[in-house]
């Protein structure tokens, strides 16, 4: 007998006396007459060839999970993100895989009428053999595949195989078949329903993989089972909620039954019965339920975002059939679209309030999903909340998420944009691949509809901005014709369908970007806008403030990660300088390198070292984006969303993100944290004057007191006015207005600056500042920066100060991760700032490995070198 045989029936024992010792439910233990059996264990795979080659040996696997992983876990492959291996991971695609595991099935699961597999993710092209015989083929990454395979299980051991071909071979075989292929130039890798960013994107790696990329199970039930339930909010007030419970039941039997759905109302109990009679196949029962002066659900910053607790029960006679369980919020969300005088508006009303959307997109977590954990999402997720996001744009090129993320941006109360999974590509235009969309489109929705976070629902990614504003002239005019009929069947056919059908208390939009097919022109604004003047267009980064969209999805500029992060996928050969080959591998849009060094030269000049051009680029970012999202923030209720891009990576990268792949914060971060503050005080040049305006996202008004200083860049006051300023809710307005001729006159404007603070209270809650000249050519002084420990309950306070201005100021740790509670912050002269440090570490181990960095202190100027980004 052969290892391998060994271990084969090794694992079989082993789960036959799993499955026989424990109660199988998927409601309360022991209730419900539904029975789940987890297939995740016991896995192994292969790579397959033709028919005349032998092929490999079979290999552990693990389920969930996903072909790379499992060549990773056996040492077969180098890591995918370390150094420029992804290069050599390329022939992974083009090979065909083989997935199998061996399962056990006792005459008591036999009994049950009905044994479905259930598979909730295929990536994505595959074939699935049960006891050898072809039960299911599967050509969609994005639904749950389900088949009845009671009448091919015996007694025993069961085996359960997938075959996976290449997702190359496999989407050229179906693009083949489409007649208009060839005449659209749609690509074949859009033929197959698969995440767009594995194929590469311009901040992520190529691995287009394949595997049971979600869990699989086996659900044996009998007459009837719950197969949805949705808490459908017809009308929802602070004072009342009309609920529907719409209860979807599989049956497969005629007759009655009892249907029970309870919650709590004021703490107590609350139950809806219904008596139904079912008949063959699914059965769709409604139950109206009133809660009386209901806990509403809000966004982050306007309330509580409450939860309830929904539980159905369907009983047929005494005996409970199965149980089902779902948490949904309520609250109302309209999104407005009235003319007004600068075009069409784009806001969103939350329970009547109108909230500026404040965020960040989210793309993939990981290149490889199966690995992404509970506990990733929380730490990404709080960390946008922490910054004062209210809102991510879901975005459209990778995949839906899994439940553990929209649970927690419920209770965080961060608003969902949610895309459907459309990148950019052409989508095909086939009956079959519309008739495909339809049933993907209708799973995602239902299963996520119960969510409160998300607030709308959108087609694509820059589909429809691709094809409308360019048209393809390289087309023929019937070619282009046919494309957009196809694009508005899909886009504003079957998926604005399908979300009225299944969610019609959230909005549906086209695309992002869209004015929803609306003319557009510099004095008539309308829907979202995606503005990339500043990286794309290579424009100033003050050109944010000559664009009015009504709410922007998408502005960004590029980063480097800090230090640590290169250092996970570096040589100290590859840190030599940001042109290195492995340094350019991790750098996926063109010339995404030489414009961030190109723009550093322009606006700062060149850092001392590699390690200064990290932290340096990091501080160019987040000023770039400061200054349009302060922008969009003063054009409230002009514009009502800043969602800049992006939040997150998916491997260790310089990309456009203010949190990179380990979750360490960037410079952007902690500038969001400020410039997404509820209360917001923005200083900014137009029109020969100085403005200062004050921007609210309170629901009530506010007083409070404004400051506004001119310095020299030692400290010297030159002049200060202040102000009692009393702050409407949900308000932008201009407090302070000074012409510029009459503040500067007489003065050297490359030696002072401008800060301003807004003090509500004894509290400052926002504070900035501003120059008065370029900022290469203002006339910084070195600064060298004192810092004062003392102890604290879980940590440190230190108390840093300078004698002149230090930007940007960054405290760091050389390789220990230790959270501080404000970094990449302005010093000003003579004015301590405070920050905890939380370790547990000693205070000398701290100061021994603590580095302070400030942009003067991180640039040739100072140091007698020069180093072109090295």
């Amino acid at each position: 007998m052969s290892f391998t045989t060994i271990r084969v029936l090794c694992r079989l024992t082993a789960l036959s006396l799993i499955i026989l010792s424990r109660p199988l439910s998927s409601g309360q233990p022991g209730r419900s007459s539904k029975q789940a059996v987890s297939l995740n264990s016991g896995w192994e795979f292969r790579q397959i060839t033709g028919a005349e080659a032998k092929p490999a040996e079979w290999r552990p696997a693990t389920v969930p999970g996903d072909v790379h992983l499992d060549l990773l876990q056996n040492k077969l492959i180098p890591d995918p993100f370390y150094r420029d291996n992804e290069s050599r991971l390329q022939w992974i695609e083009n090979a065909n895989w083989e997935y199998h595991t061996l399962f056990s099935v006792t005459s008591e699961m036999l009994r049950h009428q009905h044994i479905d597999l259930d598979f909730k993710g295929l990536d994505a092209y595959c074939e699935v053999y049960v006891n050898d015989h072809l039960v299911l083929t599967a050509d969609n990454m994005f639904r749950e595949w389900r088949v009845d395979i009671k009448s091919q299980l015996k007694e025993g051991a069961n085996s359960l195989r997938v075959v996976f071909p290449s997702p190359i071979a496999a989407a050229a075989k179906v693009a083949a078949k489409d007649p208009w292929r060839e005449k659209t130039k749609t690509q074949e890798k859009t033929y197959i329903r698969k995440a767009a960013y594995e194929y590469g994107w311009d901040w992520g790696p190529r691995f287009v993989t394949s595997g049971i990329w979600r869990p699989v199970n086996l659900e044996l039930w009998d007459d009837a089972r719950i197969s949805d339930l949705y808490i459908h909010q017809k009308d929802v007030t602070a004072e009342v909620a009309h609920l529907n419970a719409e209860v979807e039941v599989t049956s497969a039997f005629a007759g009655q039954a009892k249907l029970a759905v309870d919650f709590l109302q004021a703490g107590k109990k609350a139950e809806a019965t219904r008596s139904v009679t079912l008949h063959p196949g699914i059965n769709n029962i409604d139950l109206p339920i009133d809660i009386d002066r209901p806990e509403l659900w809000y966004p982050a910053g306007y309330g509580a975002p409450a939860m309830y607790k929904f539980h159905a029960e369907l009983t047929l006679g005494k005996k409970v059939e199965d149980e089902a369980e779902t948490r949904a919020g309520l609250r109302s969300v309209v999104l407005r679209r009235d003319v007004d005088k600068w075009g069409r508006s784009f806001e969103f009303l939350v329970n009547g309030i109108p909230v500026f959307g404040k965020g960040a997109d989210v793309i993939p977590f990981d290149s490889f999903p199966s690995r992404v954990t509970t506990a990733q999402y929380r730490k990404v997720l709080q960390s946008a909340r922490d910054a004062n996001m209210n809102m991510i744009r879901h975005w459209g090129g990778g995949y839906y998420e899994m439940q553990e993320f929209y649970d927690i941006c419920d209770e965080l109360g961060i608003m969902i944009w949610q895309d459907f999974m459309f990148g950019n590509d052409w989508q095909p235009g086939t009956y079959d691949f519309k008739l495909e969309v339809q049933k993907e489109a209708a799973y995602q929705v239902t299963r996520l509809r119960n969510h409160p976070s998300i607030i709308a629902w959108s087609g694509n990614n820059e589909t429809e901005e691709a094809f409308y504003w360019e048209g393809r002239p390289d087309l023929p005019a019937d070619v282009r014709m046919r494309m957009w009929q196809d694009y508005l069947t899909l886009f504003s056919g079957v998926l604005a369908r399908t979300v009225a059908r299944l969610n019609p208390e959230t909005p549906f939009w086209p695309s992002s970007p869209s004015s929803d097919y609306e003319e557009l022109s510099p004095s008539y604004q309308s829907g979202d806008m995606h503005d990339w003047s500043v990286w794309h267009g290579n424009a100033e980064f003050t050109d944010y403030e000559k664009h009015f969209g009504r709410f922007v999805t998408e502005y960004g500029f590029q980063s480097f990660p800090e230090l640590r992060t290169i250092e996970a996928f570096t040589t100290p050969e590859d840190r030599e300088n940001i042109f290195t080959p492995v340094m350019l591998a991790h750098q996926k849009n063109n010339s995404g390198n030489s414009i961030i060094r190109d723009t550093m030269l322009r606006y700062y000049g060149e850092p001392k070292d590699f390690e200064s051009f990290l932290y340096a680029s990091q501080v160019q970012q987040a000023e770039a984006i400061k200054i349009g999202a302060e922008h969009m923030r003063r054009q409230r209720p002009r514009t009502m969303g800043s969602i800049f891009w992006q939040l997150n990576d998916c491997w260790p990268v310089a990309s456009w993100s203010s949190l990179d792949y380990f979750g360490r914060w960037k410079a952007l971060h902690y500038y969001a944290r400020r410039f997404y503050s509820p209360l917001l005080v923005s200083p900014h040049i137009e029109q020969g004057k100085l403005n200062v305006s004050v921007v609210s996202d309170k629901t009530t008004p506010v007083s409070g007191q404004l400051r506004l200083r001119l310095l020299s860049l030692d400290g010297k006051g030159i002049r200060e006015e202040k102000e009692a300023v009393s702050i409407p809710a949900l308000s932008s307005k201009v407090y302070l207005d000074l012409p510029l001729e009459e503040l500067l006159a007489r003065r050297d404007t490359t030696d002072m600056f401008g800060a301003v603070d807004l003090t509500v209270g004894d509290e400052k809650v926002s504070s900035n500042v501003i120059f008065f000249a370029p900022v290469k050519q203002v006339k910084f002084q070195a600064s060298k920066i004192d810092v004062v420990w003392s102890k604290a309950n879980d940590g440190y306070l230190l108390k840093l100060s300078s004698p002149v201005l230090a930007r940007g100021v960054y405290v760091s740790f050389k390789d220990m991760d230790v959270p501080v509670s404000d970094n990449y912050f302005n010093l000003l002269p003579n004015e301590p700032v405070e920050i905890h440090v939380k370790s547990s570490a000693t205070q000398e181990q701290l100061q021994s490995a603590m580095q302070v960095v400030s942009m003067e202190s991180a640039f040739a100027l100072f140091s007698g070198r020069s180093a072109k980004g090295k």
